[in-house]
C-alpha cells in the first residue's frame, strides 16, 4: 500500500511514462538533488575555496620575499664567506677538498658522453677528483659502449671509476648508497650529484665548493637547472614555465629565508658528513632527492641554492616520458610525507613550516584544488544553479595565482593562457599519483627512468619517426580518462550556453579541446 502510494505521488508530481528513460533520469535527479546532490556540492565549493586560500596565501607570500629578496637581500657569496680556491706554491692543491662526482645512468644511450665529458672537463686539481660513473644498464651494448667511454677518458689521466651492480635495488638511490661505500670514498669531502643528461660548465666546483669549504653548518650546494631543448615544442615550453617558477621563486625564497627546500636529486654538491648524519640514501619512496633533504634540514644543516650557477639538462621531449616524470614527482612527494609525517620531530614553527608549506601546500593541495576545483566542482556547478561559486573564488584568486606563476619565465607571458590550460590537464594525472602515494597503492614506488634523446639532429629524427608511427601506435597514446573529461567538459560547456548563467562555457571548450589533444597524446608533437 505504502509503495503504491509513493510510486502515484512520484507520477502525479512529475508526469512522465516508464518508456520515458530521459524523464527517469530527470525525475531521479530531482529526489535526490536536493537532499544529496547540493550539501555535496556545497561541500565541495567549501573544500575548494580554502585550497584555493592556503595555495594563494602560500604564492603570495613567496611573491612578496622574492621581490625582498631581490631589492634588499645580498648574494649567497655576500651572505656566507666565501672566498676562491687557489693552489699554494708549496702545498700545491692540497687547499683543494678530494670531490667525488657521482653520475648514476641507466640505458643512457644517447646522453652519457655528454655528462661524462662535461664531468672530466670541471676546472679541478685531477689529483683532488674522483669521477663515479654509477652504471645500472641493464642493455649489455650500452655498458659496453660507457664503460670504453670511461676507459678512453682514463688514458688521458682523468681519475674515473666504471662501477656496476648485480642488481637495479633501490634505482638511483640505491647506486648512490652503494657508491658511497667504496673504500676510495672515504678520502672525498664533498660528492657532486649530475643525472646522465646533466653538463656543468668547468668552473662549477670552483664556484659551488667554497660555500661548504667556509661555511661548516651547510650541508648542500643546490645549482639551477638550464635547458637546451626548452624551444623544441610547445610542451617542452610548459614544463620550462612550470620548472622556472619553482627555480626562481621556491628554491630561492627556501634559500634566502634559511628556510628548507627540497634538493632536486641533480645539479648540486653535498657534503658527505651531512649525508651520513642524515641517515644515508633510503629508497623508500622515489624521491629518494627530498628524503635525503628533509633529514638532513631537520638535524639541522643549511642549504644554499645559487640561482646564477646554470646546469645544461634536457627535458623530457615526448609525452610518454613527461608522464612518467610527473607521476613520480607527484606520487613520491605524497608518499614520503605519509612515512614520515610521524618523524618530523623539530621547533614547532619549523615543524609547521615543513608539514603544512613544503608538503601540505606545495605537494598535495596545489595538484588537488587544480583538479577538483577547475575541472570537477566548478562544472559541476552550472547544473546545479543553487551551487554558486563566489567570483572571488573562481576568477580573481586564480588570476592572481598565475600571474605571480608567471614571474619565472617572462619571455613566455604570452603563453600563459595555454599553459593554464595544460596545467589543469595534467592536475589530472597528477592528483591520481598524489593519492596513489598517500594511499601507497599499487603504483607508488614505480620508478621509470626519463628517456631522453640527445642531440638536436636525433631528436628531430625521433620526432620524424614517431609522426611515421602514430597511425599504428594510437591505441598506445590514448589516455580515457583525460579523454572522459573532455566529454564532461565539453557538455558543461554546451549546458551553461544554452540555460546557464555564468559564461564559463568558453573556457569549459577550450579546456576540453586541452583534454582532448592530451587524450590523444598528441601534446608532445606540437611545435
Amino acid at each position: 500500500m505504502d509503495q503504491v502510494t509513493t510510486n502515484k505521488l512520484i507520477q502525479d508530481s512529475f508526469p512522465v511514462t516508464r518508456d520515458d528513460i530521459t524523464g527517469q533520469i530527470g525525475l531521479i535527479w530531482e529526489l535526490i538533488k536536493a537532499p544529496l546532490i547540493i550539501p555535496l556540492l556545497r561541500l565541495g565549493v567549501i573544500i575548494s575555496l580554502t585550497m584555493s586560500l592556503m595555495l594563494f596565501i602560500e604564492r603570495l607570500y613567496m611573491g612578496i620575499v622574492i621581490i625582498l629578496v631581490k631589492i634588499f637581500w645580498k648574494k649567497p657569496d655576500k651572505r656566507y664567506k666565501w672566498e676562491p680556491l687557489q693552489e699554494d706554491l708549496e702545498s700545491g692543491s692540497s687547499n683543494f677538498p678530494v670531490v667525488l662526482i657521482q653520475i648514476p645512468m641507466y640505458n643512457e644511450r644517447e646522453v652519457y658522453k655528454l655528462s661524462i665529458g662535461a664531468a672530466c672537463n670541471l676546472s679541478w686539481p685531477a689529483d683532488r677528483l674522483v669521477i663515479q660513473v654509477l652504471d645500472d644498464s641493464t642493455d649489455p651494448v650500452i655498458k659496453e659502449m660507457v664503460e670504453v667511454e670511461c676507459k678512453r677518458w682514463a688514458s688521458k689521466g682523468i681519475n674515473i671509476v666504471y662501477q656496476i651492480r648485480e642488481t637495479r635495488g633501490g634505482y638511483k638511490a640505491g647506486a648512490l648508497k652503494e657508491g658511497l661505500k667504496r673504500s676510495y670514498v672515504k678520502h672525498c669531502d664533498y660528492v657532486a650529484i649530475f643525472d646522465a643528461d646533466f653538463q656543468p660548465e668547468p668552473d662549477f666546483l670552483r664556484r659551488a665548493i667554497p660555500f661548504l669549504v667556509f661555511n661548516p653548518d651547510i650541508a648542500l650546494v643546490q645549482a639551477r637547472w638550464r635547458f637546451v631543448n626548452a624551444d623544441e615544442c610547445l610542451m617542452t615550453r610548459m614544463q620550462e614555465m612550470s620548472l622556472d617558477y619553482h627555480f626562481t621563486v621556491e628554491q630561492e625564497v627556501g634559500s634566502s629565508t634559511h628556510a628548507f627546500f627540497g634538493f632536486n636529486g641533480t645539479a648540486g654538491v653535498w657534503r658527505i658528513a651531512a649525508i651520513n648524519e642524515a641517515g644515508g640514501w633510503k629508497d623508500r619512496t622515489t624521491v629518494e632527492d627530498m628524503d635525503l633533504a628533509v633529514r638532513a634540514s631537520l638535524r639541522g644543516w643549511k642549504f644554499v641554492y645559487l640561482g646564477d650557477l646554470h646546469v645544461k639538462s634536457e627535458l623530457p621531449s615526448t609525452f610518454k616520458a613527461f608522464r612518467f616524470q610527473q607521476h613520480r614527482w607527484s606520487c613520491g612527494p605524497a608518499n614520503l610525507f605519509r612515512k614520515m609525517v610521524m618523524e618530523i620531530k623539530v621547533k614547532f614553527w619549523k615543524k609547521v613550516y615543513v608539514i603544512y608549506s613544503f608538503f601540505l601546500v606545495r605537494k598535495i593541495t596545489a595538484h588537488m584544488v587544480t583538479c577538483f576545483f577547475y575541472c570537477v566542482v566548478l562544472p559541476l556547478t552550472i547544473f546545479v544553479p543553487e551551487v554558486e561559486v563566489p567570483k572571488w573564488g573562481a576568477i580573481y584568486i586564480p588570476c592572481i595565482i598565475t600571474i605571480l606563476n608567471s614571474v619565472g619565465t617572462p619571455r613566455s607571458i604570452h603563453l600563459l593562457f595555454y599553459w593554464i590550460l595544460f596545467e589543469n590537464v595534467m592536475s589530472l594525472h597528477r592528483t591520481k599519483a598524489t593519492f596513489i602515494g598517500l594511499l601507497e597503492a599499487g603504483r607508488a614506488n614505480e620508478w621509470v627512468v626519463t628517456e631522453k634523446l640527445g642531440d638536436t639532429l636525433k631528436k628531430q629524427q625521433a620526432n620524424k619517426a614517431a609522426s611515421k608511427r602514430f597511425k599504428f601506435k594510437i591505441a598506445e597514446r590514448i589516455n580515457t580518462l583525460e579523454l572522459g573529461f573532455a566529454v564532461f567538459l565539453f557538455i558543461s560547456g554546451l549546458y551553461d550556453f544554452l540555460y546557464g548563467k555564468y559564461n564559463y562555457f568558453i573556457y569549459l571548450w577550450l579546456q576540453s579541446i586541452t583534454f582532448t589533444i592530451v587524450g590523444f597524446g598528441y601534446v608532445g608533437t606540437i611545435i
